[in-house]
């Protein structure tokens, strides 16, 4: 957005600094030609600088969809990034809860064992 300001206050010194120039530069004794010449380069030069400003907001606004859709899949790899965390943690959790049931019935085999042999 601030380049498209700056785009419109350099055109607006540039028209004004046109119109300056052409001014002191002209003879007192303008003829019609030359007043609509003028008018008609001020009037390109005011398009032209319309035309830039408007290609400049197209692709500032082209620059924020992609950061936007950028943002949008980053968000989705960190969503699943957390999502398979979790089924890691999950996993590992069962998995050491299995180890320790298998190891609390292997000493009570053990006990039991130590138990009948004697």
């Amino acid at each position: 957005m601030s380049k498209i300001v700056a785009t419109l206050i350099a055109g607006l010194f540039a028209t004004s600094a046109f119109a300056a120039q052409s001014t002191a530069t002209s003879p007192a004794t303008t003829t019609a030609p030359a007043a609509t010449a003028d008018a008609k380069a001020d009037k390109d030069v005011a398009k032209a600088n319309a035309k830039e400003a408007k290609a400049a907001a197209k692709a500032d606004a082209k620059v924020e969809k992609k950061q936007a859709e950028a943002n949008s899949d980053v968000a989705v790899a960190k969503a699943d990034a957390a999502k398979t965390k979790a089924k890691a943690h999950k996993k590992a959790t069962k998995a050491k809860a299995d180890a320790n049931a298998d190891k609390a019935v292997e000493h009570a085999d053990k006990k039991a064992d130590a138990a009948a042999a004697h």
